[in-house]
């Protein structure tokens, strides 16, 4: 049986703090600190779950801190550049990605208390990707008195990326979420 205690859930607990400073700078208007902060927190995001494999030390508690964490940071940061002038980041989109994340996690706990899988899906990968990508193009754009024009449509197009992947994420988990359950009633069925 595997510790609790082991690199992988210390990682992610390391994410979580780092991620409320993240959260602080941020309202603290500074900017640049908390684009290091993030990235640091989302970048070791990778070492945690690929130290849990390759060493034999995935958890329970690291199978629900680590996709926590990356809601905390994702969620956090939109949430608090909404309330940043010159984000331009909608409210509705920071709604928009905190409802797709709360519904995926009350799916998965669904298919995964009845013992289906609801594993982490490429395209939500990519949604993470793309997320990351919009606040850190914020963060850069905020750090600007006038961005210049390419770094405000990079901010854009950023930005409706992670809309759509948001979306199609989002969708992706709940087609498996039917399946699965469709699955789990034929075989109470049989």
């Amino acid at each position: 049986m595997n510790s609790n205690f082991n690199v992988p859930n210390s990682l992610s607990g390391i994410r979580l703090l780092l991620s409320i400073v993240v959260f602080v700078l941020i309202e603290r208007n500074q900017y640049l600190p908390a684009i290091v902060c993030f990235l640091v927190a989302v970048s070791t995001d990778w070492i945690d779950g690929y130290w849990a494999r390759k060493f034999n030390q995935v958890t329970k508690l690291g199978r629900i801190l680590d996709p926590f964490v990356d809601k905390v940071i994702i969620c956090g940061a939109m949430i608090a550049l909404v309330g940043e002038a010159g984000s331009e980041l909608p409210a509705w989109v920071a709604t928009l990605v905190v409802s797709r994340e709360l519904l995926v996690t009350s799916l998965r706990g669904l298919i995964e208390g009845q013992g289906g899988d609801f594993s982490a899906k490429q395209l939500g990968k990519w949604k993470m990707v793309a997320q990351c990508a919009a606040v850190v193009a914020i963060l850069i754009c905020l750090l600007q008195t006038t961005p210049p024009a390419w770094l405000t449509w990079s901010r854009t197009i950023s930005i409706w990326l992670a809309v759509g992947l948001t979306i199609l994420s989002g969708l992706e988990y709940i087609l498996a979420a039917i399946r699965a359950s469709k699955q789990s009633k034929k075989s109470d069925d049989t």
